[in-house]
């Protein structure tokens, strides 16, 4: 008895057509049974790229979402600052008599004016924001490209991803280059907007400076002040947790570093992700 007697071959080349998009529907008893089959694929590429278990809480983020860029934060997403970051800070508050435990719980991804404010309320601001960013522009010990980064960036096209940070430009510039991560065309840094995150303005700016629709855009972020300003801006998040000391309480999913993950494009020119060993990794653009 041959395989096509038994149905493996005309199942075989309905998948391949599936794939392909020309059939079955995808709609179809057939197309889902096809489209189950290809999530379960992920799932498997996804235990071995590390991914964390919360991506299971959108599949069709590795499978069938397209997107018409990616917006990137920078430190704790593309880089590793968190030593320097904490180090400085915690100076900082120690020099006002400030908790440095209380200042560390909420200065990870806002403007540093934003955090002055919170906790010196009656001191001049821009003066002591000027200080920490010459104290960190001094430091670079310890800042480091996160795993993958700058390898995952390359295989993209220049004007369809974006660094979206809440450093000064020139500190941004700084980590960017001693972390080898390259620069795009588009940086928005914290002089580039009043509101800064949970703010969802350096995001849509961004956005508009691509010339795409926020909602378009999938945000790659790791704090909860840039999650919250990506969900406000109506934009898909993901969430890089390598440098989360604790699991984070997300419905957003999540993936531990870019080792493991692949981005093309479409037949239509869009931004694809895909997990290396997942079937959508075939005839990506990377």
């Amino acid at each position: 008895m041959t395989d096509r007697q038994v149905g493996i071959q005309p199942a075989t080349d309905a998948w391949r057509m599936w794939k392909s998009g020309t059939a079955p529907e995808r709609r179809s008893p057939q197309g889902r049974l096809f489209q189950l089959a290809d999530r379960f694929g992920s799932a498997v590429a996804a235990k071995k790229a590390h991914v964390m278990p919360g991506y299971l809480s959108d599949p069709a983020m590795f499978t069938e979402r397209t997107f018409a860029a990616f917006l990137f934060d920078m430190d704790g997403t593309l880089v590793d600052s968190i030593a320097v970051t904490n180090r400085i800070w915690t100076g900082w508050a120690q020099g006002h008599g400030i908790d440095p435990d209380a200042v560390l719980r909420t200065m990870h991804g806002v403007r540093a004016v934003e955090t002055i404010r919170r906790h010196l309320p009656h001191g001049d601001v821009e003066r002591e924001a000027a200080i920490l960013t010459r104290a960190e522009l001094e430091d670079m010990e310890g800042v480091l490209e996160l795993a993958g980064a700058a390898a995952f960036l390359r295989t993209l096209p220049p004007r369809r991803w974006a660094v979206v940070t809440s450093a000064p430009r020139a500190l941004a510039l700084a980590r960017l280059e001693r972390a080898g991560i390259p620069v795009p065309p588009v940086l928005v840094t914290a002089e580039d907007v009043t509101r800064g995150k949970p703010a969802p303005d350096c995001f849509l700016l961004a956005a508009r400076k691509l010339g795409v629709a926020p909602g378009d855009c999938l945000v790659w972020e790791d704090a909860p002040s840039g999650i919250a300003a990506a969900e406000a801006a109506g934009a898909t998040v993901l969430v890089v947790t390598a440098t989360h000391a604790h699991p984070m309480a997300t419905s957003h999913p999540m993936v531990a570093s870019y080792e493991g993950l692949a981005a093309g494009l479409d037949s239509a020119g869009r931004l694809t992700l895909a997990l290396a060993g997942s079937r959508r990794r075939r005839g990506l653009t990377s």
